[in-house]
């Protein structure tokens, strides 16, 4: 999101999304946000737009489009692809989601309202995903830019891995 809840340089680091929380209340916060941000902004939070982000927050995981497409079909919306592509823009456009580009799918944002780079660790037994705020300007890279003069615009950083459940699930 463009809005700034806080600044990079007072990010915390830790990952949303292995952890065990209230997931009902995630999923109303989410949408409360989003709602308020769009009212903010005059942005349409259409009803497609917003049960796309409701299913995104319901999975928990990275979502196809076309699996997206079949989720809103049973939900009772269009089962044209557009239809789901169009929400999904709209949701990373406005920084309520983001695209896994190495998955091709995408995960509501874990921290809305905030200015980040997104960090994704992906779980490559059950493709789970877990959100990190980073910055892009700390760190190697940020020190590598500055002594080249590169100004970085956007980092996503995707790191593949095994989360927490499936390392208690493998055999010692």
């Amino acid at each position: 999101m463009t809005s700034a809840a806080g600044s990079e340089s007072e990010l915390p680091t830790s990952a949303v999304g292995f952890d065990t929380h209230d997931h009902s209340g995630c999923i109303s916060d989410a949408i409360t946000s989003a709602e308020d941000l769009c009212a903010r902004e005059g942005l349409r939070f259409t009803p497609v737009r917003r049960r796309t982000l409701e299913l995104l927050l319901e999975e928990h995981r990275a979502v196809g489009a076309y699996e997206m497409l079949e989720l809103l079909k049973a939900s009772g919306f269009g089962s044209q692809p557009p239809v789901a592509y169009r929400a999904l823009e709209f949701l990373v456009a406005n920084g309520f989601a983001h695209k896994i580009e190495s998955l091709n799918a995408f995960i509501a944002c874990a921290h809305p309202g905030a200015s980040h780079s997104p960090a994704f660790m992906i779980c490559r037994k059950c493709q789970s995903v877990a959100e990190a705020r980073t910055s892009a300007t700390r760190g190697a890279l940020g020190d590598a830019a500055r002594d080249t003069g590169f100004e970085i615009e956007r980092t996503v950083v995707e790191a593949e891995g095994v989360c927490p459940t499936c390392l208690e699930k493998s055999p010692a």
